[in-house]
């Protein structure tokens, strides 16, 4: 019993982790894309690479909460 309980604090870290990860993609990515704007090769596709790390974010983010709310849901029900 003791052993579920460690994995569901584990599981709440990690889903901690995976969200703060997350807001730290939306922080960074307006400091980095001016860097990959002067790369010829992705100079025609900036569009799809700004898609690409805004649905990176935003996947981190959500399945970081959604690890958080069912852990947390599983620890109030014991």
């Amino acid at each position: 019993m003791a052993d579920d309980k460690n994995k569901i604090y584990f599981q709440l870290i990690w889903g901690g982790l995976l969200l703060l990860a997350g807001v730290g993609v939306f922080f960074r990515i307006p400091q980095v894309m001016p860097q990959i704007k002067t790369i010829e090769t992705f100079a025609s596709i900036i569009g799809f690479i700004y898609f690409c790390f805004y649905l990176l974010g935003f996947l981190l983010i959500l399945g970081g909460a959604q690890k958080i709310y069912k852990n947390l849901k599983k620890l109030r029900e014991r």
